[in-house]
């Protein structure tokens, strides 16, 4: 039967009318047949592989956010602290020099607060406008270009992130209160103002005001 659809194929009786058994179309449509569902078969074995793959890694996230939750509600801070995220912030009400809040914050195991986001300073501009008295009343942040002017400085040496900063407009100016030739530390606090962040300025560091310490939370 093959011998006689080769001839076929091949033009030996072009006269007569050359046709596929009926048994060898049915063979090549179950064939097709069979490789298609294969395909198939193997297309959703993939996809339900992947699928899987992505469950385990949707978990694995949701796991681990799960864990850093626990992990911030866990952590305490000592009575007269505030807690804020990781952190815990001490707001003196004692006023003093730069310098000498610094050592203050210090022997509380601690040093003037170090902004790092604006969510934190959202948070200290909130708070400061319950603690302040008047709009001069601010309070010490860690920041001060004491080395060179114009380049400021965190109490951890890391400099000023431009990119992140909130001084209101048009400080810092070097002006000082106290007549003090430069303002070299930083301060923070506005009363009364409450759509802007902008809430930082420069001042003599022997001005005395209040303070901001921070640290890690337990």
């Amino acid at each position: 039967m093959m011998r006689r659809y080769q001839r076929c194929r091949e033009g030996e009786n072009p006269s007569r009318t050359c046709k596929l058994p009926v048994g060898g179309a049915v063979l090549l449509v179950l064939v097709g047949l069979l490789a298609a569902a294969l395909i198939i078969i193997c297309s959703l074995s993939f996809d339900k592989m992947r699928t899987n793959q992505t469950i385990q890694t949707l978990k694995e996230e949701n796991e681990a956010l799960r864990k850093n939750i626990s992990d911030l509600t866990r952590l305490k801070c000592e009575p007269g602290w505030e807690k804020h995220g990781g952190n815990c912030y001490y707001f003196s009400t004692t006023e003093s020099s730069w310098i000498n809040s610094r050592s203050s914050c210090v022997d509380r195991g601690s040093d003037l607060v170090k902004i790092d986001s604006r969510e934190e300073q959202m948070f200290l501009v909130g708070r400061l406008r319950n603690l302040m008295e008047d709009d001069e009343d601010k309070f010490w942040i860690g920041l001060r270009d004491l080395v060179e002017e114009g380049k400021w400085f965190w109490v951890d040496g890391s400099p000023l992130d431009e990119s992140l900063t909130f001084w209101m407009d048009e400080e810092p100016n070097n002006i000082s209160k106290d007549g003090a030739a430069s303002a070299d530390c930083g301060r923070m606090g506005m009363k009364n103002k409450h759509d802007d962040l902008k809430s930082w300025f420069d001042i003599s560091c022997n001005y005395p005001q209040k303070s901001i310490c921070e640290k890690t939370a337990g």
